[in-house]
């Protein structure tokens, strides 16, 4: 007899999202629901997992859910990320794994005040060049010293290889014309972007309020994407360019571009780059803190916020 499924819970009877499991990350499968669980099926067998202890589920290649489970995940609040394999593409969401919006007003917050804007920006060049005490640099001078950094990363790995090194030149529009090691790092980079906007989404964010990259939908993706290039994207990119050059397999002759990928992808896994940018995420935002809950408010401008849900009377100004 089919069930009915469990009744939807109020808001503040979810567990709070430090009690929760981390992101899980599902592929060649097909997801259903059973009661207050969601139920994943594979060559191997069938897993029940509760909905209500999930923060954010990311669905990779070869997925398919049922409307069943979607009407679970809506009512536990859990987030949907729709990836490519390990997290390297991002396609679409679902929802935010918050109910609130605390994370999504502070980031505009920041964004729409130069002061803390700028403050941001900082601590982004903080993450690049923490041994260096950067308080009496300008954004410009900051901005120097990120393009010395890069550039010695790219002249020390050439170096290590034996790749010769001219500058990053590529063609968004034909990706063949550039030289392997610039397909490399173009398509290790897109890997980047793709993560970063799935923790981005997840978090309740806003990919298109960046900081440091501005007037773009994917802006702030781009601003922590390149807080890793240089230590994940950049040696990966020069050792595949010499092993095509020195012992290519047949594989890597025809396809490239999807060696790097992969090899991006298990880089990713195995530096848990997933668990950091949600962390320095937080970080940037200055919002460290998971103990609030959802609570709908009225704006008010001289209050901050006033009580929802109340009729209000013209003497209540006095």
């Amino acid at each position: 007899m089919k069930s009915d499924g469990i009744i939807k819970p109020e808001l503040t009877a979810l567990p709070q999202i430090h009690d929760r499991m981390t992101f899980i990350y599902l592929e060649h499968c097909q997801i259903n629901r059973n009661d207050g669980a969601i139920t994943v099926t594979d060559i191997e067998g069938v897993v029940d997992i509760p909905a209500a202890a999930i923060t954010v589920l990311l669905l990779g290649p070869g997925t398919s859910i049922t409307h069943r489970a979607m009407e679970l995940i809506g009512d536990m609040g859990v987030g949907v990320v729709w990836i490519g394999e390990r997290g390297v593409r991002y396609y679409a969401h679902g929802r935010a794994l918050n109910s609130h919006t605390r994370l999504l007003t502070k980031q505009a917050e920041l964004v729409s005040n130069t002061r803390k804007h700028l403050s941001v920006v900082r601590r982004m060049y903080q993450m690049r060049f923490p041994d260096e005490n950067i308080e009496g640099l300008t954004l410009q001078q900051l901005r120097g010293r990120e393009g010395s950094r890069v550039r010695a990363a790219y002249r020390k790995a050439s170096e290590k290889y034996n790749i010769p090194w001219n500058g990053r030149d590529y063609d968004p529009d034909n990706f063949a014309a550039s030289d392997p090691v610039n397909q490399a790092l173009s398509a290790g980079n897109v890997c980047l972007y793709g993560l970063a906007h799935s923790v981005i989404t997840a978090l309740g964010c806003s990919a298109g309020l960046g900081f440091l990259h501005v007037g773009h939908e994917s802006s702030f993706a781009y601003d922590i994407a390149d807080l890793y290039k240089v230590d994940i994207v950049v040696p990966i990119a020069f050792s595949l360019a010499a092993e095509l050059r020195d012992s290519p397999t047949e594989e890597m002759k025809n396809d490239f571009p999807a060696i790097v990928r992969r090899t991006t992808r298990d880089a990713i896994v195995k530096e848990r780059l997933l668990e950091r940018m949600v962390h320095d995420i937080k970080v940037l935002l200055r919002d460290e803190d998971e103990t609030y809950e959802a609570e709908v408010c009225l704006w008010d401008n001289l209050k901050g916020t006033v009580q929802d849900g109340k009729q209000y009377r013209e003497d209540d100004a006095e």
